[in-house]
């Protein structure tokens, strides 16, 4: 049972945090994914802990470009699965996304708590738990190297929430349309993604599947209008200028 009040300013953030906290005792955090979201928590606070007219772009971008995807693979660490697995599962069953488990500081038994983590919010099928069927990815030394020859290996767009910047740049190299949620708009994951949604994951997610069910009617003529309307730098430029007015009106405040 939370200890936090209701009444608290920051409540939202603090059972995020406690979400993550928990998911460290479970064996699905790694003590370095504790430091990842605190980064990706202060540029929360530059953004005003909202999501902008900027991630509501990419959004729509990515949505529409998923629906196009002909085999679209979702990929899953320790905070995903700590933080969000109903709302990126709930994602992979509307659109049809394959889900894959693939870590950074992989081991065997975080990965299990993860699989029963997913399977216990409802996930069926989860691909990178069986060795039969790995393969690696060309450019990257990390175990994230280690992919499904039927998911991540096989897919022309790749959602990966919660990323590092190798490995989105090998799946680029490889040919892949990466999707990614990066608080961050400068960061390499940022800048090199095919499309970034600038936003925390627990927010975007669900307005991603919201925004996935509005866009299945349109024809692929339209949805193909969509993403080539969208310029990825052009949209992080935008995020880093949200960033400076919110600082504006907090200075003016202040």
């Amino acid at each position: 049972m939370s200890l936090i009040p209701e009444s608290h300013p920051r409540v939202k953030s603090l059972l995020i945090r406690e979400r993550l906290v928990t998911g460290f005792d479970q064996g699905l955090v790694a003590k370095e994914g504790l430091l990842a979201h605190g980064r990706g928590e202060a540029f929360d606070y530059l953004l005003g802990e909202k999501t902008n007219n900027t991630a509501k772009r990419a959004i729509k971008a990515a949505a529409a470009q998923i629906l196009l995807a002909k085999l679209p693979v979702i990929s899953i660490n320790g905070n995903i699965a700590a933080l969000c697995p109903k709302e990126i599962i709930n994602l992979a069953n509307i659109s049809g996304a394959k889900i894959e488990v693939n870590l950074f500081y992989a081991s065997e038994k975080r990965k299990k708590n993860i699989i029963k983590t997913l399977k216990k919010n409802g996930a069926k099928d989860i691909l990178g738990t069986n060795r039969n069927f790995s393969t690696t990815l060309s450019g990257l030394d990390s175990a994230r190297r280690i992919v499904d020859k039927n998911g991540i290996f096989a897919a022309d767009v790749v959602i990966v929430p919660l990323e590092d910047g190798d490995r989105t740049m090998a799946l680029r190299r490889a040919g892949k349309t990466v999707i990614a949620f990066d608080l961050n708009p400068l960061s390499r994951t940022s800048q090199t993604a095919s499309i970034t949604i600038v936003d925390n994951v627990i927010r975007a997610v669900d307005l991603l599947s919201i925004t996935y069910k509005k866009l299945s009617k349109n024809n692929k003529n339209s949805l193909g209008k969509i993403v080539k309307n969208f310029n990825n730098k052009k949209n992080l430029s935008d995020s880093i200028v949200e960033i400076r007015n919110n600082l504006t009106r907090r200075s003016h405040i202040a």
